[in-house]
């Protein structure tokens, strides 16, 4: 028995040998090469396996790598295949004349139901050597078990199904306690009838399964049930509380117990059936089922989601007939096994295989005699393995990609979508089911479809170009190039460029066409013009019409498409040609609102003049929401265009910018200035002096040229605007000349600006005045109050203008009253003479006795400034004790003095230096014009030095406000301190 499965090794190292075949490469579709690898290897093929009974085999089944057969003489071999040589050997209770009737392993491998001849029911668990007997089952021949497929322990079965051979159904539990000697009679926990299906005669039950299905009721499970007679298949579907009691199933039957129950009879049975489901592998669901009944084999899919009605789960249903061998008559199959697209019949002496799919035989294994009559087949529903089995042999079935022809299959019924499901992994197969698909909807005239699918394959595009160019609209076209386009990498430059061209001819032909027809208003123009940009506008399309706008531009052109030419400018950021076409077409307002949308200020600069022409209000209203980002002296070529006589809005407007700038923006640039005062002066003069006075009388910080503005005014007539200008250039007597030609109060506001110190001005401004109120106005009277108005003039000073006819009562008064100040002032002069004599006296008497002072000066006395030995150099001595070294003394008096007097004392020290090398040249020669051109200037630089001590006169009260460090030594003193 160790040699069971010798063979496995062998078995895969012969599928390894058979896929390391050298490839053979054959061109299998456009632009693919199929290397063929197991494509030669049949999808199913046998292996006997390596065993010899000791007794005949009557039963095989198999479940998750546990095998268990059954022999003749009632002896069970169970075998874990994963580990071969761990066989063990289980005797039966024996009975005379008593045989194995039927054996049931659950989906785990777990749980066996042995059910002998005689009707005893006996049960073996995985952990178990010895079976144990159901005794509720005494006396019922269990032909079905249903497992419950959400079980995994391995002590208890859960609630599972069985069917009799006399129709009925029952439910029960099955639970290994072990070898406890104290549990006997309970290994059935439970056994309840549920429901018979021979109400009508005795039939047996030869199949039967459940499974849960979805629910959103949060305290019931829905369940279905497939129940088989040899001619009849049931369903039940129904709810099952989940806090019941068991039996768990009783409250689904209980409303089919009136006869209401669904089920499908077919005819011609031949006395049994067989019912078996699919579940891939991993699969929480069953997926199909396969009923093998007389006609032949009922297959369908399981759908719970509730397709097929309140009642039933079996959906994509048919009858799949029996092959037939030539004329001979036909065999009825022994046994079924299901795969995911085959089902496998067991004939005594062949083994045949059908697809479900296209229904036909695609294998058939022959017998030889001398391995005996086949007795069964099976298979394991989790591993996927089938074995088959006669009296003395077992033979195993491989198999080998059993979907790798799927995809023909499904392709050959035009199910596409599952085709490509099935072929994902092999480009050449999924690039002919997408080509059959092209075709199939080009033929049903589903050209957008179809354009989709072609441009999915590796066809050749010429071809499948021509083939949509022959139809009379080109949206099938337009979509196979777009998909084509979109397929291409970032690098293929050149094929990208000629299918984007071409798209674009396409798109603009349509367009073309669509005005032709008068449908340029339609939904469908607007939906295909969206179409078409959002084409141009894609990263990889922008990219490519970019760098070929020219073409584009040209191509667009010759379409006279002038809206799309205008959006496609704007999509390469051609703002200048957009601004330029809507000019060109007198859509001022237009060019505008594309010129408020741009950063580029360059173009503001270009387009204002023209814009400012026809639409000034606009074009200023732009310049303003700009703000900072303009700069106002580039703009003045626009301000400048316009002819205040025809259109005086734009003057207006120009004024409304300028006083922007100057007023939020505090512009300073002197030809704004200019203009803005051009602009006044020729269209609002009433706010010219309002201007004028804004600047200031300040010359550093007007900002308008005085003699541009003052040749403005002048030449347009505005004489009190020249008067403040004059004023401000400081020509006080053109002022004045020109005020009195306006108003005399303005005359003598000019007369009186003049610096305080400037007297001779003033009172010759203010004689001018007097004068044209005399002369011209005639006004004595008037001439008479400048008198008190300005204290420069005097009544003399007046007289003169006067005509002889005046009499003296006009000004007797002024002349009274000025002889009372003559007299008052020759009062203080006598008494400021009487001081001054006084004076004199005192200073002659200290002068006297100044010549009699003198002081001593010592070898220790040291200099005020420099503290080095006095008598060292030349030096100073004053009456208040302090002395200095001559250049110690200038060196301290310089930085006080006046630039001019500082420059006269460096002049004088150059020229006693020069007398002093002249004079010892000229040792012994006698020279007194040069000793007493010395002394003077000895003299003098005593005087502008040595005046007074520069600790104790005037020079060091002047600088008391002065700081004690420079702003040089600051940083060196805080230095120091820290």
């Amino acid at each position: 028995m160790a040699s069971i499965l010798d063979q496995y090794e062998e078995e895969s190292a012969r599928a390894t040998s058979i896929s390391s075949v050298t490839p053979i490469q054959v061109p299998i579709g456009p632009g693919y090469i199929d290397a063929r690898t197991d494509l030669d290897t049949p999808i199913f093929s046998k292996k006997k396996i390596n065993f010899k009974p000791s007794d005949p085999l009557t039963h095989v089944v198999v479940s998750s790598n546990f095998l268990v057969m059954a022999m003749s003489n009632n002896l069970l071999l169970r075998l874990d295949l994963e580990h071969p040589d761990q066989q063990e050997e289980i005797e039966l209770p024996k009975a005379s004349e008593d045989k194995v009737y039927r054996l049931f392993l659950d989906p785990t491998g777990k749980h066996l139901i042995i059910c002998m001849e005689s009707t005893e029911n006996l049960y073996l668990s995985r952990n178990s050597r010895k079976p144990r007997s159901i005794g509720k089952l005494k006396g019922h021949l269990v032909n079905a078990v249903a497992w419950n497929l959400q079980n995994t322990n391995e002590n208890t079965t859960g609630a599972i199904l069985l069917g009799t051979s006399r129709g009925l159904i029952f439910e029960t539990e099955l639970t290994d306690s072990g070898d406890s000697r104290f549990f006997q009679g309970s290994l059935d926990q439970y056994l309840k009838q549920l429901f018979n299906l021979a109400k009508d005669k005795i039939v047996p039950i030869t199949g039967l399964e459940f499974d849960r299905m979805p629910s959103d009721s949060m305290t019931e499970y829905k369940y279905y049930i497939l129940a088989t007679t040899p001619g009849r298949l049931y369903q039940f579907v129904g709810n099952v509380s989940k806090s019941t009691d068991p039996p768990l199933f009783q409250q689904l039957f209980m409303q089919y117990e009136s006869g209401a129950e669904q089920f499908l009879e077919l005819p011609g049975e031949f006395g049994y059936s067989e019912l078996t489901m699919y579940r891939p592998r991993h699969a929480k669901c069953v997926k199909s089922f396969a009923w093998m009944t007389g006609p032949g084999v009922y297959h369908g899919e399981i759908d719970v989601s509730g397709t097929a009605g309140p009642q039933s789960v079996t959906v994509n249903t048919k009858l799949i007939r029996y092959p037939r061998d030539g004329d001979e008559k036909s065999q009825n199959p022994l046994s079924m096994v299901m795969t995911e697209f085959h089902v496998l019949l067991l004939f005594p002496d062949r083994l045949k295989v059908m697809c479900v799919l296209n229904e036909q035989l695609i294998y058939e294994d022959v017998f030889p005699d001398r391995f005996g009559r086949l007795l069964g087949l099976c298979s394991d529903p989790v591993k996927g393995t089938i074995w088959a089995f006669t009296g003395q042999s077992i033979f195993k079935y491989k198999v080998t990609r059993e979907a790798r022809d799927v995809w023909q299959m499904y392709l050959d019924k035009n199910e596409f979508e599952l085709a490509k499901e099935y072929c994902r992994d092999n480009v050449a197969q999924l690039d002919r089911v997408l080509t059959k698909q092209a075709e199939y909807l080009f033929e049903k005239g589903e050209y957008q479809e179809s354009a989709m699918m072609y441009a999915q394959t590796q066809n050749s595009f010429e071809e499948i170009a021509l083939k949509f160019i022959k139809l009379d609209g080109k949206d099938a076209l337009k979509s196979f190039i777009q998909k084509k386009l979109s397929a291409l990498r970032h690098q293929d430059k050149t094929q990208i460029t000629m299918l984007v061209t071409w798209l674009i001819e396409i798109f603009l032909n349509q367009l073309g066409e669509m005005k032709e027809q008068g449908q340029d208003e339609s939904d469908e123009y607007r939906k295909v013009q969206e179409e078409f940009r959002v084409f141009l506008a894609q990263p990889k399309n922008k990219e490519c019409v970019s760098n070929n706008r020219g073409v584009v531009y040209d191509l667009i052109a010759s379409h006279g498409d002038v809206e799309d030419m205008v959006f496609f400018a704007v999509l390469m950021q051609d703002f200048e040609k957009v601004i330029t076409h809507h000019i060109q077409h007198d859509n001022y307002k237009g060019a505008l609102g594309q010129l408020s949308k741009q950063t580029d200020t360059e173009l503001v600069y270009k387009f204002s003049p023209l814009l400012m022409q026809y639409i000034p209000r606009e074009t200023v209203s732009l310049w303003i929401s700009l703000r900072g980002s303009l700069e106002p002296i580039k703009l003045i070529p626009a301000l400048v265009q316009y002819d205040h006589n025809k259109n005086r809005e734009q003057g207006n407007e120009a004024i409304k910018y300028l006083e922007f700038c100057i007023e939020q923006l505090d512009n300073k640039d002197q030809a704004i200035h200019n203009y803005l005062l051009s602009l006044y002066a020729k269209l609002k003069p009433d706010q010219l002096m309002t201007y004028l006075n804004i600047q200031g009388t300040d010359e550093d910080t007007i900002c308008y040229d005085l003699k541009y503005a003052l040749r403005l005014c002048a030449e347009h007539g505005h004489k009190k605007a020249c008067v403040h200008i004059y004023s401000l250039m400081g020509l006080y007597e053109e002022a004045v000349d020109l005020a009195l030609q306006v108003d005399v109060e303005l005359a003598k506001q000019q007369a009186d600006k003049p610096d305080e110190d400037d007297n001779d001005l003033r009172k010759k401004l203010w004689l001018r005045i007097a004068r044209h109120v005399v002369e011209e106005e005639k006004d004595v009277k008037r001439a008479m109050e400048f008198l008190h108005d300005c204290e420069l003039l005097k009544i003399e000073d007046i007289l003169p203008f006067f005509p002889d006819f005046v009499t003296i009562d006009h000004f007797k008064d002024a002349i009274v009253t000025s002889l009372q100040e003559y007299n008052h002032h020759i009062e203080q002069l006598k008494e400021e003479m009487d001081d001054a004599t006084k004076s004199a006296e005192e200073i002659r008497k200290e002068i006297q006795s100044f010549r009699n002072k003198y002081a001593f000066v010592s070898a220790t006395d040291k200099c005020a400034a420099c503290n080095f030995p006095l008598m060292a150099r030349s030096f100073y001595l004053f009456p208040c004790h302090h002395k200095f070294h001559s250049d110690c003394l200038i060196g301290e008096v310089l930085p006080n003095l006046t630039s001019k007097k500082r420059q006269r004392v460096e002049e004088l020290q150059r020229k006693v230096a020069e007398n002093e090398d002249s004079r010892a040249l000229s040792v012994g020669v006698r020279g007194d014009n040069s000793t007493d051109k010395s002394k003077d200037t000895k003299a003098e630089l005593d005087d502008l030095v040595a005046s007074e001590c520069i600790y104790c006169g005037d020079l060091m009260v002047r600088s008391i406000d002065q700081p004690f460090l420079d702003e040089g030594d600051e940083d060196l003193v805080l230095s120091g301190w820290l």
